[in-house]
């Protein structure tokens, strides 16, 4: 079996069940066997708070707030798109909060909770004075913030209003602000009652003075306007020149100023932070104490003016005179100090230059024997190379024979020749032994090739003991072996 049902203009139908995979919503639906329907308000509802809430100076307030919250409903001039997310948000709403509307304390405490929490996080970044005067941003603040953390349960704030801001019991901020206004507004109206009527007084003495004055002063700037004209060429071909250079020095002052104004701006922060609370509590008595005496003050003013006045103005034009004098000599004597200083700074320039020249040609010089120095480090560098390729060369066209290579070299190189030169002149002027000796070979050639090589044999051992003699030379081993008297032995 299945019913009809319909929501009325303010309500919507959550159904769930059979054939409907999470929730479906609607304004009139079939409801058969296996599903529910429950019915649930778009209403918004109204929710009143008093949010106790503390300024970044640690200031605790009252924060009088209400908020109009409730699901979002879609309008004719919503897009898909906007028609679709609206949708999702009213799902949303539908399955956790919309059980709970029953029972109005929840909604109300997940509400209270939500907005009580984003309230304090902006109040605690906020002055005070920020707070107070900033209302309106400070409504807007909040109002973002809260409608983010309601959207995850699918609410929407469509008012909010906050009241005037509340002192907490036992901290009377806003009544002694209000106390402060009102007594520098009549402190201010005593102060300017009491200078309006100084001012009568001592305008009347001052048109008169100024009447002389005016006069002195033509006479003395007459004067200086002579000595000026002379001091003003030098002074403008001075000028020009050293401008690039003044302009320059300002920018780097500019910027180190800029540095120090940041960390003298840091550092008062820091110290505004500090004495702010201090501040508060004592500002009131303070301006009070301020106010009455800026009113003793000018009334003590306004009688000394009145007693000064009279004799002000001739004193006043006397010393204007002298003061004029006194400029056009000093004004005189700069431009002659600034003429030499200027010439001084022309010589020393001239030796910089000089010097410069001196520095740079010894510069060059140096450069120009490194560079010589370079150059033949690489030819030494280049011969090595082609040498190392050609032994290389070599010992491989030689099969790798290193005694053949060496032997090769020797010649080439005429180290062998160079020996026997060497050798020469060592025994260069001795007086050589000379060993005569005979193999017996008068009794003719009878005896063949045996005879032969046995004359051959009886030759060798003198001949290695003269060897020895003359050179310090032994045979080797396998030759023969001389005795301790240095006769050849077999």
């Amino acid at each position: 079996m299945a019913r009809f049902v319909v929501a009325d203009a303010s309500e919507y139908l959550a159904i769930t069940g059979w054939g409907i995979e999470d929730v479906k919503l609607a304004k009139k639906s079939l409801v058969f066997v296996g599903q529910q329907c429950k019915k649930f308000s778009l209403a918004p509802v109204n929710y009143s708070f008093e949010v106790n809430a503390m300024s970044a100076e640690k200031l605790p307030f009252i924060l009088p707030a209400v908020y109009t919250i409730g699901p979002p409903v879609t309008t004719p001039e919503h897009n898909d798109a906007e028609r679709k997310e609206l949708k999702a948000k009213l799902v949303l709403y539908a399955k956790l909060i919309a059980p709970l509307r029953k029972s109005a304390n929840h909604v109300e405490e997940l509400v209270k909770g939500v907005i009580e929490g984003e309230t304090r996080v902006m109040a605690a970044e906020l002055t005070m004075e920020e707070i107070f005067k900033g209302t309106k941003a400070f409504k807007h603040m909040v109002f973002e913030s809260v409608q983010k953390e309601l959207d995850q349960f699918g609410l929407r704030i469509y008012n909010s209003n906050v009241k005037q801001l509340v002192d907490v019991p036992g901290h009377e901020y806003f009544s002694y602000l209000g106390q402060k206004t009102q007594q520098d507004a009549a402190s201010q109206a005593r102060v300017d009652v009491a200078q309006a009527r100084m001012k009568g007084s001592v305008g009347e003495k001052e048109r008169e003075g100024l009447t002389k004055q005016n006069a002195a002063k033509v006479d003395a700037q007459t004067k200086v306007l002579s000595v000026r004209q002379q001091g003003e060429g030098l002074k403008e071909e001075a000028k020009v020149k050293s401008e690039v250079q003044v302009f320059e020095n300002a920018r780097e002052a500019d910027i180190a100023a800029a540095k120090a104004d940041l960390a003298m701006k840091k550092a008062e922060w820091d110290r505004r932070a500090k004495v702010a609370e201090v501040e508060a509590d004592k500002a009131v008595a303070i301006r009070e104490a301020e106010l009455q005496m800026e009113v003793e003050v000018k009334n003590a003013l306004c009688q000394t003016e009145k007693l000064k006045a009279d004799q002000l103005s001739k004193a006043t034009v006397h010393y204007d005179t002298q003061v004029q004098e006194s400029n056009a000599l000093f004004y005189s004597r700069q431009k002659a100090a600034e003429a030499a200083l200027y010439e001084e700074t022309k010589v020393a320039e001239a030796r910089k230059a000089q010097a410069d020249a001196r520095f740079f040609e010894q510069r060059m010089a140096e450069d120009a024997r490194l560079y010589a120095k370079q150059r033949e480090a690489e030819a030494v560098a280049l011969v090595g190379k082609a040498k190392s390729e050609y032994v290389a060369s070599m010992l491989a066209a030689l099969g790798g024979n290193y005694n053949a290579v060496r032997d090769y070299l020797m010649i080439d190189g005429g180290v062998y020749a160079e020996m026997a030169r060497i050798n020469a002149g060592a025994v260069n002027g001795m007086q050589p032994k000379i060993s005569i000796w005979s193999n017996g070979g008068g009794s003719g050639g009878d005896g063949g090739a045996m005879e032969q090589a046995a004359g051959v044999y009886k030759m060798l051992p003198p001949l290695l003991s003269t060897v020895h003699e003359q050179t310090g030379m032994l045979p080797p081993p396998w030759m023969g072996t001389l005795s301790k008297d240095g006769t050849a032995a077999s």
